[in-house]
């Protein structure tokens, strides 16, 4: 069935934005400003503020729930479905796991190239099938199973990219690429859990996505502007890429942005892409299909990938292309792409069966994505 013009534009939003999202993370980092007090020139590196401003995008998915609550009220057959009344702060946990796994990543952006970033991530499936097994009495399907085994050889063909690749990389060393990939691998375990704590605590609440993902979102972000806080304090060493060497000095951030003006577009672009790509994401869902929003999610890697090229933020290695072919098969037999093609095979049906509930956890409906 052919497409509407508004499910193209959704569609075309999503992949647009969902782009956006790591790229305008990537060139805000690779900017270098001179701090507070006439410090020396350095590079944008403010992972948490970074992370805080996220979590600000995300918290604008309640203002739009609510606006849309009030224009279908003031309408004369009100058909939002605003699901049950809940307590907000069974939001708190899975928005803690957010707000931690989103730090991780932003810290390993800065290690790590665009286009690894957003390939590594695929790690989820993996982490996020093995945790519904052990505390959702999951039983997955083999081709999902086949699907965890290829993904985890994707992921170790695009590490292997990264370790080529990083002893001529000019600005990583190879021990950063490293140390970044395991980061955001480490990241996925922390997102999977989120994923099954959403599924066990929040989803029977029947919560409307938008509100969902404002809540944590709300959440995250008043959590993690206090932390700024102490971590103005904390000693980081050289872990804290900053004069002060603090594990994250936000006043080195305003001043390096004021000294650089164009760091607030490339953080506005960060806030705004969120909102709109987890606006777009649950739309499509509704609108076309959980698998449809998952194909969107695999193709803006292709994007990301594109655009670091063509700006020059990497340069093209062929293990990349291998693994991210590898990890696209994965995904798709994890995420049951293969069962239009195995349908009209009798002897294949054992390989079908996904239930509704696993599909959920996998299109992730209400959690929040960036």
């Amino acid at each position: 069935m052919a497409w509407t013009k508004y499910q193209l534009l959704l569609a075309g939003m999503m992949l647009i934005t969902g782009s956006i999202n790591t790229l305008s993370a990537k060139w805000a980092d690779n900017f270098s400003a001179p701090g507070c007090k006439g410090s020396t020139e350095h590079s944008f590196s403010h992972p948490f503020l970074q992370a805080v401003g996220m979590f600000l995008g995300e918290l604008s998915c309640l203002v739009l729930f609510h606006v849309l609550l009030c224009h279908d009220r003031r309408s004369p057959e009100p058909k939002m479905n605003t699901g049950q009344t809940f307590n907000p702060l069974y939001f708190f946990p899975p928005a803690m796991c957010d707000m931690t796994a989103t730090c991780i990543m932003y810290v390993a952006l800065n290690m790590t190239s665009a286009s690894s970033f957003q390939m590594l991530r695929g790690a989820v499936i993996v982490f996020t099938g093995l945790l519904s097994v052990a505390f959702l009495g999951r039983k997955l399907m083999v081709s999902q199973w086949i699907g965890i085994f290829i993904t985890i050889t994707g992921l170790l063909v695009v590490g292997l990219a990264d370790f080529v690749s990083g002893e001529k990389d000019e600005q990583h060393k190879l021990s950063e690429v490293i140390t970044g990939d395991l980061l955001i691998i480490m990241a996925q375990v922390i997102v999977a859990v989120q994923m099954v704590l959403e599924e066990k605590f929040v989803y029977k609440h029947d919560v409307h996505p938008l509100r969902a993902v404002g809540t944590e979102g709300f959440f995250g972000f008043v959590t993690l502007s206090l932390l700024l806080i102490p971590m103005y304090y904390i000693p980081a060493g050289h872990f804290g890429n900053n004069p002060r060497q603090v594990l994250e000095d936000s006043l080195d951030a305003f001043c390096q942005i004021g000294n650089q003006p164009m760091i607030v577009l490339a953080l506005l672009g960060n806030i705004i892409s969120i909102a709109f790509f987890n606006f777009a994401g649950i739309s499509v869902t509704k609108e076309i299909s959980a698998t449809t929003r998952m194909v969107l999610d695999s193709l803006r890697t292709v994007v990301i990938w594109a655009v670091s090229l063509a700006v020059g933020w990497e340069r093209f290695h062929g293990l990349q292309v291998l693994g991210f072919i590898v990890l696209l098969v994965g995904a798709a037999l994890y995420n049951g792409l293969h069962k239009p093609v195995m349908e009209k095979i009798p002897c294949c049906a054992r390989f079908l069966g996904q239930s509704s509930s696993e599909e959920r956890l996998l299109s992730g409906s209400t959690a929040s994505v960036n």
